[in-house]
This record gives C-alpha cells, sequence and structure tokens, in this order.
C-alpha cells in the first residue's frame, strides 16, 4: 500500500492514547507506520515509541512529558479530555489551558510541513456568540494567566465542558492564521456521540434524549476508530493546505442542523444529573 497519508517513518504525538479516540488514533498511525509517541495520565498498553505520564493540569508535567520525547515533531494530536462531570477548572486546564500549553511546547520542534489536529466538540457550538469573550482567554499568555482568566470569570466557565471545547474551536482559527506563516497548519474535530469509556458520563450529565438528538440524523454513536480517521486525515499529506477549519465528523449532524432536520431544542435542554 502507498504511503498517501504521508505518516511512513513521521515522528507524532497523541496526548489521551490510554483510550477511546486517542488510542484508536495511536493504534491507525502505528498501522501506517508512524512512530508514535504517547501521553497520558494513565498508562498506554499499545507498542509505541515512548510513553510517558502526563497531567495536563500540571504545566511542569506537560513540560517535562514534551522534553521527553526527542526530535521533531511531524504531528500532534490533541486527544486528551475531561467530561463534564468533573470539576469546572480541572476540565479547562485539561480541555483547553493544558491542550495549548503542550502545543505550545511541541511547536518550536516543528518545522514547515507539520501539523496539529485537536479533538473540540458539538457542546462548544456557542462559540460563534461570544467571540470577543473566548478571545480574551484564547490571547492569554502562559498557563497562570490563563488559570487566573478562569478564575475569574467562573460565571462563564459555568460547568466547563461547554466552554472548554468552544476555545479549542476559537483557538484553532486563530492560530491558523499565524501558525500558516511558519507552514505549520492546525485544525480541530466537532466529533459526534462517540461510544467510548466517557459516554456513561456524558449520558449522566446531559441526559441520553440530548446525547440522542446529537447523534442524528446517523441514528447511532460514532466509533472511536471513525473518530481517529478524521483526525488522521486533517494531519495528513493530503490534506496539505486545509487550516483553520473546524471539522465536522458527525454523520451529518451539522448538515441536518443548517437545513433543519435536526431538533436542537432537545439539546438545549439539560437533564439533572443522575442520581
Amino acid at each position: 500500500m502507498s504511503d498517501i497519508l504521508g505518516y511512513k517513518g513521521k515522528r507524532v504525538i497523541v496526548t489521551g492514547c490510554f483510550s477511546g479516540m486517542g488510542e484508536a488514533t495511536a493504534k491507525l498511525l502505528l498501522d501506517l507506520g508512524a512512530e508514535v509517541h504517547g501521553l497520558d495520565y494513565k498508562d498506554s498498553s499499545l507498542p509505541l515509541a515512548s510513553f510517558n505520564n502526563v497531567d495536563l493540569r500540571d504545566p511542569a508535567s506537560i513540560e517535562a512529558g514534551v522534553a521527553a520525547i526527542d526530535g521533531e515533531i511531524h504531528a500532534l494530536f490533541n486527544c486528551a479530555g475531561l467530561p463534564a462531570s468533573l470539576p469546572p477548572m480541572d476540565i479547562m486546564k485539561v480541555n483547553f489551558i493544558g491542550l495549548r500549553h503542550l502545543t505550545e511546547q511541541v511547536l518550536p520542534r516543528m518545522k514547515p510541513g507539520a501539523a496539529i489536529a485537536s479533538i473540540a466538540s458539538t457542546g462548544g457550538l456557542g462559540w460563534s456568540r461570544r467571540i470577543p469573550t473566548n478571545m480574551e482567554l484564547v490571547t492569554t499568555k502562559g498557563f497562570a494567566a490563563a488559570v487566573d482568566w478562569c478564575e475569574a470569570n467562573l460565571e462563564t466557565v459555568r460547568e466547563g465542558y461547554s466552554f472548554s471545547k468552544e476555545n479549542v474551536i476559537v483557538w484553532t482559527q486563530f492560530m491558523g492564521a499565524h501558525l500558516i506563516k511558519q507552514g505549520i497548519r492546525i485544525n480541530c474535530t466537532l466529533p459526534s456521540p462517540t461510544q467510548t469509556p466517557m459516554m456513561e458520563t456524558f449520558v449522566a450529565a446531559s441526559g441520553k434524549e440530548v446525547i440522542d438528538a446529537a447523534a442524528e440524523p446517523m441514528g447511532r454513536y460514532s466509533t472511536p476508530e471513525e473518530q481517529a480517521s478524521g483526525l488522521v486525515l486533517l494531519n495528513s499529506a493530503l490534506a496539505g493546505i486545509v487550516n483553520g477549519v473546524v471539522f465536522p465528523v458527525d454523520g451529518g449532524f451539522m448538515g441536518g442542523v443548517a437545513t433543519g432536520q435536526v431538533d436542537l431544542s432537545v439539546m438545549m435542554r439539560r437533564s439533572a444529573p443522575a442520581q
């Protein structure tokens, strides 16, 4: 099979490789001949080139994890994330602040042709209604400044999940315009509900009716492998000028919303957490 995606022998980093979309992404990259280095809070059993435990809530841990990987980095896959059932500031640190800090540690090791893909969420679709607020956080300098901003704006952060994903989306678009000048691309995906170990937590936090509505019009949850394919495509050689894109990997959900075939009113309801 020809190396049409361009991963053979390339050094890549996958965060969140213990399970779910991150694990599926790492497996696919291994199959494609990449040199895969994993970072996660929990140990991975995959045959990776290296693995290091990293806590995305801790900038020192992030810096040590990236420093432990030698050489040029050709692609970064930001797959680690926390669901809405955990403390809001932990969610903000892992889903956006730590993700951004880790990416900033990797960027000096990237050259023209490198690419970054992050997992956002349809839960962050509110970004378009409050870009000025998102930009305040996105443009903070450093891990501590971002934490300070969030702690001073807890009424905006709220449960943490939606706002964290909004900022992944806005930051991706903001950085796309800057990084492309260095020949580096950055994109993010919007997955539909996916059958990962976190699904039970999402259902408990939002209610099955809300999660199922987000799985329309396909009528089923996606698999981690399907989500991994979208991420791997974005960072591949085939996507050479795809940049700053918020890429739905959702079986037609966004198209259904745009054309009135998905009932968003169902998704707007917030079910009480399971007791």
